[in-house]
């Protein structure tokens, strides 16, 4: 239904221009047709209008009487003979709508953000920057925008968190199949609303969140209802202090949470703190945990083994994405000098990363 939404646009003004024209008859035609093509909320508030106004009797098609055709010679105001333009809702767009409506129905903070599990740092902040100019309140005012944000900043201070996101991963979905995390109608919350899963959510602000992303926030044409987040300074000296404050605040929070976070519950590298070699089950992956794994670790073995392995096969990936890119320049620059033993020499290169994936099955992988 989507690609009928153009042309359901085209209905609604055929609509409104026989609506200030009169002809009630064609403005209900052409209002039901949009609303057949695709449910656009103009369409039905303007379909509301005309039935209303087409049943006080003054549809423009029923037949005029004499004292009527007698009166058209009478010079009249013509601007009061207008039917009134049906005031439609105007605040938020449908697209706008649609943003939130994805965003309620996502099962967690991946789906929220657009990504996959594989995703990069990088790639999570350029997704969150692009939703958050989309659902940010100051921008966005179709109902439950403001829910809409405040996951849209739970999901990137989370996947963003090396240790939190291992965490998420870890316990998250199995919180999330435990409740309803999804968002509740007619007003009705509860605590666990775009959680996405039992103490997963950011102890930041989502505005300082996305403050920090974009440097102070929206332009100022485009700042209005700012004060629905934070009170702002009568004078435009004190916006130095306001960023340097919320610097600060990163800073401390970034230092707090270095200071307080757990150790990791395993390395893919041996190292004098992780000693102890483990296997995975399915792949026979090496990781390395500490020497109290055994007697401290309460959770599923099969899900910490499951992250274990992910990892790997990432790092693998990216290892083998670059041997293909060294052999690959290797070869070019052979070519391009004609040397016959350089081109040899750059075939038989060897790419570990590559040939471990092809050993556990995954085949030669592209990019």
């Amino acid at each position: 239904m989507e690609v009928n939404k153009d042309e359901a646009r085209r209905c609604i003004d055929i609509a409104l221009a026989a609506f200030r024209a009169g002809n009630m008859e064609k403005a209900q035609k052409f209002a039901e047709k949009s609303q057949r093509l695709f449910p656009l909320q103009e369409a039905a508030d303007l379909l509301r209008i005309v039935q209303k106004f087409a049943s006080s009797g003054s549809s423009s098609t029923r037949p005029k009487t004499t004292e009527e055709n007698t009166s058209r010679r009478r010079p009249v105001n013509k601007e009061k003979e207008k039917p009134q333009e049906p005031k439609l809702n105007v605040d938020y767009s449908q697209e706008q709508l649609d943003a939130v409506k994805r965003i309620k129905k996502c099962k967690d903070y991946y789906e929220v953000l657009g990504i996959t599990k594989e995703s990069t740092d990088s790639e999570i902040k350029k997704a969150y920057k692009k939703l958050a100019l989309q659902l940010h309140p100051d921008k966005n005012k179709a109902p439950g925008a403001v829910e809409a944000f405040k996951s849209l900043g739970n999901a990137v201070a989370i996947l963003t968190d090396a240790q939190k996101r291992k965490e998420y991963d870890l316990y998250g979905s199995k919180d999330n199949a435990s409740h309803n995390t999804g968002f509740a109608g007619n007003g009705a919350h509860n605590h666990h609303e775009y959680s996405f899963g039992r103490s997963f959510e950011s102890d930041i602000n989502p505005n300082d969140l996305f403050n920090m992303f974009f440097g102070g926030g929206f332009p100022p044409q485009q700042a209005r209802g700012r004060a629905r987040w934070q009170s702002q300074e009568s004078n435009s000296g004190s916006q130095p202090s306001l960023i340097f404050g919320l610097v600060l605040c990163f800073i401390v929070v970034s230092m707090l949470s270095t200071f307080f976070a757990s150790d990791p519950l395993y390395s893919l590298q041996q190292t004098p703190k992780y000693f102890v070699e483990r296997r995975t089950l399915n792949f026979k992956i090496p990781y390395y945990v500490k020497e109290s794994f055994v007697t401290e670790y309460q959770g599923s073995l099969s899900r910490l083994e499951h992250s274990v392995e992910e990892e790997y096969i990432l790092y693998m990936k990216r290892n083998c994405y670059n041997e293909r890119n060294y052999r690959d320049a290797m070869m070019a620059r052979a070519k391009n000098f004609g040397s016959r033993t350089q081109l040899n020499q750059a075939q038989q290169l060897k790419m570990p990363a590559c040939d471990a994936l092809y050993k556990l099955g995954i085949g030669r992988v592209n990019y």
